[in-house]
């Protein structure tokens, strides 16, 4: 189950939401004016902020992650990370389909504050739930 907070007046996070789906997650969604209040409960550094944050068996997901890494990150359970971010909103991620993709990097964020590169992800890499990579 994903519980998914999102500044009000974003439409991104809905593709993304629908994204999720397609991997088969549930997602609920709450319009959250107080959104930086929120992600300043899970110790979020700016720099890794997006527009949406979702909740997913305690682990904060931060942005336009790929349903692919968070499968990851729900089957190896790293030790000491409280959850995943993409930063920004890099065109190409799921949720913000381009025609001119970047590449982008997922993002561990450690309980003690500090952060590793969890996914390295190519610019117009598919994250379809049709692919069988």
């Amino acid at each position: 189950h994903v519980m998914m907070h999102k500044n009000p007046s974003c439409g991104c996070c809905d593709i993304w939401a629908d994204h999720m789906r397609s991997f088969g997650f549930t997602v609920d969604t709450k319009a959250d004016p107080d959104i930086f209040e929120f992600k300043a409960r899970y110790n979020m550094p700016r720099a890794l902020m997006s527009c949406h944050t979702a909740i997913i068996d305690g682990y904060f997901v931060e942005g336009h992650v790929p349903a692919q890494d968070i499968l990851r990150l729900l089957r190896e359970k790293p030790e000491s990370v409280s959850g995943i971010a993409v930063p920004g909103m890099p065109l190409g991620s799921p949720g913000m389909e381009h025609p001119s993709p970047q590449a982008f990097n997922t993002v561990a964020l450690l309980t003690d504050g500090s952060a590793y590169v969890f996914q390295a992800h190519a610019a117009g890499e598919n994250f379809s739930a049709d692919t069988d990579d």
